[in-house]
């Protein structure tokens, strides 16, 4: 009953209550990244979501949009300012998932929406965090966030939709806001984990060039090119 019903009205509730009390947050942040960073303010990005659904996942921006000589874009640690750390390290970066709560694509609780270039290195038993809404927290991420590695944070995901209840998810976020109050598990560069999925499994040796490429790949085409 709560899994089907309760959760998803709980989450239309609390996200309409989230964004009317934040919403001066909102207002300073956004007139403050457009300051710092300039426009855009928020920053979109497709994420794969429930049933492998794509979305669209709102943020605010912590990057700038420096480029190289050549015209590409610099690597993240060098594009990432002190006021995008701040973002990231408070989380304050992630209010506007408020908006992606209400329409639908996200919870609360639940796994964390993964990039689509992770999801394709997925196998049958990762995949099945597929299978039900991804969240603005979950069990992973008051866990350790980026101090534990791929493999421990998918069985927390897994243990997640196998233990989910009410009391799990008020559990997850009270512990959340513990978790970003003492800025636990968040490297100094304010990002989750320092490596994407695939690039993990690639430095482990757990799949070759050849396969990592041709996932790739596959993540472009999802992307629509």
């Amino acid at each position: 009953m709560y899994k089907k019903y309760i959760k998803r009205i709980l989450d239309i509730i609390f996200s309409l209550l989230g964004l009317i009390i934040a919403s001066p947050i909102f207002l300073i942040v956004s007139l403050l990244v457009l300051i710092f960073l300039g426009y855009p303010i928020i920053f979109k990005q497709k994420r794969p979501g429930k049933d492998e659904k794509i979305f669209t996942l709102y943020k605010f921006r912590t990057m700038t949009n420096k480029k190289d000589k050549d015209g590409n874009l610099l690597p993240d640690e060098q594009r990432l300012t002190k006021f995008g750390k701040f973002l990231r390290k408070t989380s304050i970066d992630e209010l506007p998932e408020f908006f992606n709560i209400l329409k639908g694509d996200m919870s609360f609780v639940g796994p964390r929406p993964m990039l689509i270039r992770d999801m394709v290195f997925f196998d049958k038993r990762i995949m099945k965090r597929q299978c039900i809404t991804p969240g603005l927290t979950g069990l992973a991420q008051i866990s350790g966030r980026n101090s534990i590695n791929w493999d421990q944070r998918f069985e927390y995901d897994l243990k997640y939709i196998d233990e989910i209840s009410f009391s799990l998810d008020l559990k997850i976020i009270f512990l959340t806001f513990k978790t970003v109050i003492y800025h636990k598990g968040i490297g100094e560069s304010g990002t989750d984990l320092s490596l994407d999925y695939g690039d993990y499994l690639l430095k482990c040796k757990r799949i070759s060039k050849k396969l990592y490429d041709e996932k790739q790949q596959s993540a472009k085409q999802l992307l629509g090119g």
